[in-house]
């Protein structure tokens, strides 16, 4: 009984140092830096590995999508607003009304669908599995207010 207390102390203490060293190890500084900044593209330059031809491809890839995804947003923002207008009237049909936003919706998920995983292609395998599972499910949640952009600040 008389060790018990100092010996406990001794026990947190390795734990607690122990764990900040494994933790301070496994941290990619590069990474942590990008996230610091809110920089999605250079995150995902770090994260996924890329080298110079990737990560060239992938700013085309993201650079040619931009406007078809801003689009794809700004029409869903107008078929929301149409339905809105729909269902407070009720002078039209809130049924077609919706069934036209989620038509936009569908094609919206579908091409960044696709160009997700044109992006993964460029990537080696294993980091394009990663990727996908990684954005993938995020996208049927996505809320179309603006085309989404790679600022990483203010996301969860």
């Amino acid at each position: 009984m008389k060790y018990l207390l100092g010996t406990l102390a001794v026990l947190v203490f390795v734990a607690a140092a122990t764990g900040f060293i494994c933790y301070r190890l496994s941290c990619d500084s590069a990474l942590h830096a990008a996230a610091a900044k809110g920089d999605a593209m250079e995150w995902l330059r770090t994260d996924f590995h890329l080298d110079d031809r990737q990560f060239a491809e992938i700013k085309k890839l993201h650079a040619a999508y931009a406007p078809s995804c801003a689009e794809h947003c700004r029409l869903i923002q107008e078929a929301t607003k149409a339905r809105d207008a729909v269902r407070s009237t009720g002078e039209s049909d809130p049924v077609a009304a919706e069934r036209k936003l989620q038509e936009l919706r569908t094609t919206c998920e579908t091409a960044i669908s696709a160009h997700v995983r044109k992006v993964a292609a460029l990537m080696s395998p294993v980091d394009g599995r990663r990727y996908l599972a990684l954005v993938l499910p995020k996208i049927a949640n996505f809320d179309h207010q603006m085309a989404p952009d790679l600022i990483l600040k203010g996301t969860p």
